[in-house]
């Protein structure tokens, strides 16, 4: 499903939250990256589980590396360029990766709160629809 020559961010297409920021990122963040439910993606020719990725957005780049979490995210905005690399950049240095570590996951734990979310998002990633 996706080509080789772009990145991939992979993302839980179950889940309203993730749905809605990945239409975000759409509109407003000019990425190169293929945005990709992990639930349609070949994780494995990707380099990466199942379990990752219901656990957290995942970052494939060109040379194939997977990053997740706040480094996906900052791998994503470096990507995007502009006012974004910036950024993306920032994200990538202590103490800026510490605390974007920190509120991705506060984030990614309470995601079933947030607006947009499903039922989905509040179950065990284990229990998700397409966990394997």
């Amino acid at each position: 499903m996706t080509s080789r020559e772009r990145p991939v961010l992979l993302y839980d297409g179950d889940c309203g939250f993730c749905t809605a920021s990945v239409r975000f990122i759409e509109r407003r963040i000019p990425t190169s990256a293929e945005l990709v439910p992990y639930q349609a993606a070949d994780l494995a020719a990707l380099g990466t589980t199942p379990e990752r990725a219901a656990r957290e957005v995942v970052w494939v780049g060109r040379g194939r590396r997977a990053l997740g979490g706040a480094q996906a995210a900052a791998a994503l905005l470096i990507d995007a360029g502009g006012v974004w690399r910036p950024l993306g950049l920032v994200l990538r240095v202590p103490p800026f990766r510490w605390i974007a570590h920190g509120v991705y996951r506060l984030v990614a734990n309470n995601r079933g709160r947030l607006p947009g979310a499903t039922p989905a998002c509040a179950l065990p990633a284990d229990r998700r629809p397409g966990a394997r």
